[in-house]
Order: C-alpha cells, then sequence, then structure tokens
C-alpha cells in the first residue's frame, strides 16, 4: 500500500499522533530534566529508536522526529551549537527508519519547530531571531524528506505566524498547536481561537492546541476552536488532572506529597499522582471525536499504553492492540470457567 498524505488521511478519518517524547525518555533515563534538550538522538539513537517504535505500535499515524527545543539557542545555551545540524538530521534519519516498519502503511515522519522562549512581542530583533532559527530547522526537514511539518507549544501568536511563514516557503503542509497558559489567553493578546483562524487563513493544514493542559481544561478552548474555523482541527493534551484553579501542570498542586520537593512545584519531576488513567483519556477522546475534532494525540506525560487507548477510543485497531487489557483469565478479577471460585469470590478482600 502506498503511503497516505497527512490530507488524505485526514479527509479519510482520524489520525492519532503519538507526542511527549521529552517525558517519555526523561523517565525512562536519557534525557534530562530542566535543559530537556533531546541530546539523545546522537547519545542513544537506539533508545529514540524504540520510543519512535512504542508509540507507532500504539496507534500513532506519525512518528515525529524528536527535535523539540532542539533549536540554535537551546543549543547555544548547553555549550553544543556545533551539534544542532547533526542532531536535527539525526532525529529525522532515525525517525524515518522506524516509520517503514509499520506493517500495514508506512507512518508519515514529521519534522518539528517549537516555541523557542526568546521571542519578545516588543523587540524585533528577537522576531527576526526566531525566523531564523525556524528557517534552517525546516530547511534540514525538507533535505531529509519529511512528510509535513509540526510546529507546536506556541504562546504567542505572532511566533506561531512566523513559524507558518517561514513552513510555507518550503512548500510542506503546516500542523500549527497553540500551548495555553494559565491565563487562558495567549501572551500577545490573541484568544486561541482567533489565533487559529488566522493561522487557517494563512494556510496551516491543521490548527489547533497542545500540551500545558490535560482534557479538562482543554476542551472548552478547541471547542472554541472548532466552531470558529472551517478545517481540521488538532488536540494534544496532557494526561493530567488540570483543573479550573490550575489549568495548566505548571502549578498542580499534590496535597498528598510527603517530602519537600527541590522545585517547590511538582512540575516537571513530581507529577507522577497527578495522571488521568487511560479509561478518563478514552472518554475524552471520544468526546474530542464527537466535537469534530479528527487530528487527535497526547503530549507531555502520555504513555504508549494510553495513546493504543485513545486511539480504540475512536475505533481505531493499532499494531499493539493485541496486548490490550483483558481481565477474563485473571486470577482474581476474571470470569474464565476454569477460575477457582474460592479464590475469585476474594477479590474484593483482596
Amino acid at each position: 500500500m502506498s503511503k497516505r498524505s497527512l490530507k488524505e488521511r485526514l479527509e479519510q478519518g482520524t489520525v492519532i499522533v503519538g507526542e511527549g517524547y521529552l517525558f517519555e525518555l526523561e523517565r525512562r533515563g536519557y534525557l534530562q530534566a530542566g535543559s530537556f534538550v533531546p541530546e539523545v538522538a546522537l547519545e542513544n539513537p537506539e533508545a529514540l529508536k524504540q520510543v519512535y517504535r512504542d508509540y507507532m505500535n500504539a496507534g500513532s499515524d506519525v512518528v515525529l522526529a524528536f527535535t523539540y527545543n532542539a533549536h540554535r539557542e537551546k543549543m547555544r545555551i548547553i555549550g553544543k551549537e556545533d551539534l544542532l545540524e547533526p542532531l536535527n538530521r539525526n532525529a529525522i534519519k532515525l525517525a524515518k527508519e522506524v516509520a517503514k516498519e509499520h506493517p500495514s502503511e508506512e507512518a508519515l515522519v514529521a519534522g518539528n519547530i517549537s516555541n523557542t522562549n526568546i521571542f519578545n512581542p516588543d523587540d524585533p530583533a528577537s522576531k527576526e531571531k526566531v525566523r531564523s532559527i525556524f528557517n534552517e530547522m525546516v530547511s534540514w526537514c525538507k533535505d531529509e524528506g519529511v512528510d509535513y511539518i509540526n510546529g507546536e507549544t506556541y504562546y504567542y501568536h505572532e511566533e506561531a505566524l512566523i513559524a507558518l511563514e517561514e513552513i510555507k516557503k518550503y512548500d510542506l503542509p503546516a500542523v500549527i498547536t497553540l500551548g495555553l497558559m494559565g491565563e487562558n489567553i495567549l501572551r500577545d493578546g490573541y484568544t486561541v481561537e482567533e489565533s487559529c483562524k488566522i493561522l487557517e487563513e494563512n494556510g496551516a493544514l491543521v490548527v489547533g492546541m497542545n500540551c500545558f493542559r490535560g482534557p479538562d481544561t482543554m476542551q472548552p478552548y478547541l471547542e472554541k476552536i472548532r466552531k470558529n474555523t472551517t478545517g481540521y482541527v488538532g488536540a494534544l493534551p496532557l494526561p493530567y488532572r488540570t483543573t479550573e484553579e490550575n489549568p495548566t501542570f505548571f502549578n498542580l498542586p499534590d496535597g498528598g506529597c510527603s517530602c519537600h520537593l527541590p522545585t517547590d512545584t511538582t512540575f516537571p519531576t513530581a507529577l507522577d499522582p497527578l495522571y488521568h488513567n487511560r479509561y478518563e483519556l478514552a472518554e475524552w477522546a471520544k468526546e474530542a471525536h464527537d466535537s469534530g475534532i479528527n487530528y487527535i494525540g497526547l503530549c507531555c506525560g502520555a504513555s504508549p499504553a494510553m495513546l493504543r487507548a485513545v486511539a480504540e477510543a475512536v475505533g481505531l485497531e493499532t499494531v499493539n492492540s493485541k496486548y490490550s487489557p483483558d481481565m477474563h483469565k485473571h486470577f482474581l478479577f476474571g470470569k474464565d470457567e476454569t477460575l477457582q471460585e474460592h479464590i475469585t469470590e476474594y477479590k474484593t478482600k483482596a
């Protein structure tokens, strides 16, 4: 079967997108929390390939090249600017290798450009620097033959627009998703639905939101975006229990924590007790799908099992659906007629 484009897949149904490599690789021990730079693409390529593979087999139609934070400014801060281009190119090459492993249809490969954290709406020089950062990263993506570019986690509308402009220069499809912080408005005063409408009018194939928020505090804004746009909408929340009082994961409290946290916040290394379970995430995926969203995934904190639950919730079978939960033969909770009744009866006391 020839590989369909992102547009073709969106026209024909739901596209599942696994993000969240940053937290997953930190959890596996291959990435430093704090700097959050994906040096793993050079230092531990096999570890990165396994994460790509795990998310693809859990349902992701896309292998997203792990170049989040792999831009010139971030590499300069850690004193490794010389590794910038090889890191970007290798992350894409590894993604392409894994995408070809998909047993039924080769996965899409997306290049990745993200928030630079140097954009300043009052400083024209910063805007030109951001444009230059995006341009060189997209040029490497074009060289390496990606299927589209994922521009993500922009909390300034204007930075998102610059990203889109640079992607369009290379004639690549663009997905642009916004990160909405706790004041519920982008930092330069736009609402997410205003921003998405402008981005769509300027040629983005998919617009929407990712990161910062869990399903409960992202979905209301996704519905505003859906009502305000006519094309495809993307939704990639975190798997954390954000609330109206604490709408992002940056300041989520954990009342049960018994130790002093070195960061004074649960973000980024003590969020573990604040996860949604996979069934809650599946319920959200159905809700998002029913509201007219068909570019669906999860962001930081997501595990492959969570992503698989999201994919299955919208009616898709994944490569690894054969490993989805089945309690039928469990010694305590099963229903198989050969199980011992004196043990299954004990399940509420176990």
